[in-house]
C-alpha cells in the first residue's frame, strides 16, 4: 500500500462556487513509479444546470505507507 505527497498542484479558479452543490471528479492522467500525474474538474450545480468552476492538475510522488 502506498500514499502520496504533493509535488506541484495547480488551480485555475474559473467561476465563483455559486450552486446548491458542489461536484469534483478526478482522473489519473498518467500513473508512474516516482510520479502520478493527476487532474479534476469542479462543477456548481443550480437549478438543474450545471457550470465548471475549477481544474486542478496536480503531480504526486507515491510514498509507501507506514505500518
Amino acid at each position: 500500500d502506498q500514499e502520496v505527497m504533493t509535488a506541484e498542484i495547480k488551480i485555475n479558479l474559473l467561476a465563483p462556487a455559486d450552486g446548491e452543490l458542489l461536484r469534483a471528479e478526478g482522473r489519473v492522467v498518467k500513473p508512474g513509479k516516482r510520479l502520478v500525474v493527476v487532474t479534476s474538474e469542479i462543477h456548481a450545480w443550480k437549478k438543474g444546470q450545471t457550470k465548471l468552476i475549477a481544474i486542478m492538475q496536480g503531480t504526486m510522488v507515491p510514498v509507501p505507507m507506514n505500518p
